[in-house]
């Protein structure tokens, strides 16, 4: 008998079905993937599973019974629990609160923050339950919100691309844990553009294409080609990549240090850093050693920078504002999508007023013509799997709104792009799109800053990569002299010259070294 089993199901919505006669079956304990490229329905199936969408026609079945399921309360009554793709938190409340809020009120604050600290414990998920979510990287949000779902000791458990924003040694930690689970009957949905984790980590592949079902295979018999394939009817192409051809310092970290804004954040320590016109510099490391607050030092969102520690070109930019460093050509993708990269409920168009000023005429009005023309460009440009330019930020896929944000800045020919996780969600053929556009804006001479927790990208793209570790820069190292377990030693803090492990980061990397 099935644990899980889908029949016919479809989901139309007013500019595209979603989800066309799609029927899928998972068995107990059984780990089953579903490969997709953006938007080709996976997200939405995996809501008609746990209620949050309603399905037009078709049925499921649960441990052989027909069933409703009208809402993610009755998916949970049920044993079923997922986590999305896009985090469900509130910024204001702690993790253990969030955790709290979906959980019988019989359980106290303080037996679900015991709990939280024994779950996280008993899977290698570090997790401190007390501190708020506006304080965490995307990286520990991912990890509350796994625990969050393993706290319901969950019969069916969904994952949306779990390990998007994960480091490799976190993605292992997480693997025996989703094996571990599995030895104990239960049964798991797992949504990856990673061809590598599905074949290593599932027992069965159902391949989305345009809404439908167009395979099943063992994805332990195939190869990345062969399920790059199913999923987007082609091989990725390769990346056309030439030597660098580095120019000028475009950017400039003279000995930033910056104490922590509130307790659970990272100081940055004597930051040195020069990027040069013409190269692509990878910033790698464990997530919470200080990405975030290095990104907003650069992008002027923290302008507590020491007067000339932070240089564009010649110009000293550590107290300008965000506005101002683009209107120096400098340009910035962050690792949030929905709030920071995007407003939710604002069109594509409207969107582009974020970090555009082409359609804002002298005295203040909008053009919005030419707004729509701009998306409809960057939606051509890019392969946006898009409605139109009116189409609401939140209605698309997670890897076709990352390709319009990225392309929005690359589009802007920015002398300096700043860009954090550049491919987090994207399908294969979306990433290697990302990926040879960024050396492509590095061959015109542009200065390209990745912030990347991904060290197979990182190792693709980079011509330099320096490690960040407890708010402290590493050396920079060619990418050509780089290895993985040296970056796996250094994400620790130990690098030459340095003062010693970064904290509690040395049981992370360890896996990384191994």
């Amino acid at each position: 008998m099935y644990r899980l089993e889908l029949q016919g199901i479809t989901k139309q919505y007013p500019s595209v079905r979603a989800n066309d006669d799609v029927s899928l079956r998972v068995a107990p304990g059984e780990i089953h993937a579903v490969l997709g490229e953006n938007g080709a329905g996976k997200s939405t199936l995996m809501k008609v599973i746990y209620g949050a969408t309603q399905p037009d026609a078709g049925r499921i079945l649960w441990d052989g019974q027909p069933v409703q399921v009208a809402s993610p309360a009755a998916a949970r009554a049920l044993g079923i629990s997922m986590v999305y793709q896009h985090f469900s938190l509130f910024d204001t409340l702690t993790a253990a609160e969030n955790v709290w809020l979906g959980l019988d009120k019989a359980l106290s604050l303080a037996d679900v923050t015991r709990r939280i600290r024994e779950v996280a414990e008993g899977y290698g998920l570090p997790v401190d339950p007390l501190r708020p979510v506006h304080t965490l990287s995307v990286g520990e949000r991912q990890r509350v919100e796994i625990v969050r779902a393993l706290l319901g000791r969950p019969r069916l458990l969904i994952l949306d691309e779990p390990t998007s924003v994960l480091t490799p040694q976190a993605v292992e930690r997480l693997f025996v844990t989703l094996r571990q689970l599995s030895s104990e009957v239960c049964s798991i949905l797992y949504i990856s553009h990673k061809l590598d984790e599905i074949r290593d980590l599932c027992h069965h592949c159902t391949v989305l294409r345009g809404g439908r079902v167009t395979g099943e295979v063992d994805p332990t018999q195939e190869t990345n080609a062969s399920l790059s394939r199913l999923m987007i009817g082609a091989e990725p192409p390769a990346l056309a990549r030439r030597g660098p051809h580095a120019g000028e310092v475009a950017l400039e970290l003279r000995g930033l240090s910056l104490p922590q804004v509130d307790p659970f954040g990272v100081a940055l320590q004597d930051v040195s850093l020069q990027l040069r016109a013409g190269e692509v510099l990878g910033i790698a490391g464990v997530s919470g050693n200080g990405q975030q607050e290095l990104m907003a030092a650069l992008s002027g969102e923290d302008r507590r920078a020491p007067a000339g520690s932070v240089r564009l070109g010649e110009a000293d930019i550590s107290r300008a504002s965000p506005r101002e460093r683009r209107a120096r050509g400098l340009h910035f993708v962050p690792e949030e999508r929905l709030g920071r990269g995007a407003v939710p409920a604002m069109s594509l168009a409207q969107n582009t007023l974020l970090t555009r000023e082409e359609a804002v005429g002298r005295t203040g009005w909008l053009h919005l013509g030419e707004t729509r023309l701009l998306a409809i460009r960057l939606i051509e440009r890019f392969n946006v799997k898009a409605p139109g330019p009116d189409a609401a930020a939140r209605s698309l896929s997670g890897g076709n709104l990352q390709k319009f944000l990225v392309g929005r800045e690359i589009d802007a020919r920015p002398q300096v792009l700043i860009v954090a996780q550049p491919t987090w969600g994207v399908d294969v053929g979306a990433a290697a799109q990302i990926r040879q556009a960024l050396l492509q804006l590095r061959d015109e001479g542009c200065a390209v800053l990745v912030v990347s927790e991904e060290l197979d990208e990182l190792f693709e793209i980079c011509d330099r990569l320096v490690v960040i570790a407890r708010g402290r820069l590493s050396p920079p190292v060619p990418i050509a002299e780089a290895t993985v377990e040296q970056v796996g030693i250094w994400m620790s803090g130990l690098w030459p010259g340095a003062d010693g492990p970064a904290g509690g980061s040395t049981q992370e990397v360890s896996h990384v070294a191994a």
